[in-house]
């Protein structure tokens, strides 16, 4: 028994298959990128927290939300848990004393520094399908995609 294909239009169909085919990509990209990161025994979040800290210093929750792109609604959870592994320390900001800073700790440092080179290799082997010239190209369609 043949089963009728619904169809849309010719627009709208392909609109459902590229933003399938985008969903897709985006899914296989991150289960791939996330290995390295669970293989160190860290949610994604925890490493966004670390790595962003890393990189950037001494921030405030709020920032660090901003930075990685994230909620608020679990950020108190991730660094109640980096402060727990001592990963992470809360500090007193000096030009406001109301306010907390999150600071990487030595361990923390120690353990970004070891994750961060393999994370590298990984987001490499990833992409290393696309030549330099698709991989612009993509990010040229992405950004035009978000509105960016």
């Amino acid at each position: 028994m043949d089963k009728e294909k619904n169809t849309y239009g010719q627009l709208i169909d392909l609109n459902l298959k590229a933003l399938i085919a985008l969903s897709r990509c985006t899914h296989s990209v991150h289960r791939r990128e996330y290995t390295t990161i669970k293989e160190a025994g860290l949610t994604v979040s925890q490493f966004a927290v670390l790595e962003v800290l890393y990189h950037k210093g001494d921030l405030r929750v709020s920032e660090i939300i901003e930075k990685i792109l994230s909620t608020g609604g679990n950020m108190t959870v991730v660094i109640e848990n980096l402060v727990k592994e001592n990963l992470v320390k809360r500090c007193i900001d000096s030009k406001d004393k109301r306010v907390n800073l999150i600071s990487i700790t030595k361990e923390g440092r120690a353990l970004i520094e070891e994750i961060f080179p393999k994370h590298l290799e990984n987001i490499n082997d990833v992409f290393s399908v696309l030549t330099t010239d698709e991989k612009k190209d993509l990010i040229n369609l992405l950004k035009k995609l978000s509105g960016i």
